[in-house]
């Protein structure tokens, strides 16, 4: 995922930078991943505007993300990679050997025809591969992690964004 900052031959090109969207693959979402969100256009539960100044937007579906990666040791092939309007990350359909898809948040080099796997330890570290944090090893830069087993992806998980394991202690892993 390339950013591509442009001249400053005018005011309003000054700084301006946009991504370069070469590693999107997909022509279409697969459907039974695909979901309505009703935009609230800044208006709380009642309908009443709390947040002035709001409008709708353009119309967009809600990709349904695998953030829990609760398929364990059945490996994966990555399909596609695809734009999702309601984050800044890019998803990656991964194509299981049964049949099923997943949409999952794409580490940086993972690319089409690569295998992803979720296990809970006893892998080689690679791009894609989801362990349980006390199987990988200290130093590792790791991405989408858990703060309770069982609860999907709730830390760094938005584009760019990584975390690096400093240390065991007990139970806990830092």
């Amino acid at each position: 995922m390339a950013i591509k900052t442009y001249k400053p031959y005018t005011p309003s090109r000054r700084f301006m930078s946009v991504l370069d969207s070469k590693d999107i693959t997909a022509k279409s979402s697969v459907k039974g991943l695909l979901t309505k969100l009703k935009a609230t256009a800044g208006r709380n539960n009642n309908g009443r505007i709390t947040s002035r100044h709001k409008e709708r937007g353009a119309k967009k579906l809600y990709r349904i993300i695998d953030f829990k990666r609760n398929k364990y040791n059945i490996e994966g092939k990555v399909a596609a990679i695809e734009y999702d309007p309601y984050r800044n990350a890019r998803i990656a359909l991964v194509v299981y050997p049964d049949g099923d898809k997943r949409y999952i948040l794409q580490p940086s080099g993972l690319k089409v025809g690569d295998s992803v796997i979720a296990a809970e330890g006893g892998l080689d570290i690679k791009v894609g591969f989801a362990m349980k944090l006390k199987n990988i090893p200290i130093g590792t830069v790791v991405h989408n992690i858990e703060m309770h087993p069982g609860a999907g992806g709730q830390l760094a998980r938005s584009a760019g964004m990584s975390a690096q394991i400093m240390g065991r202690e007990n139970k806990y892993t830092i």
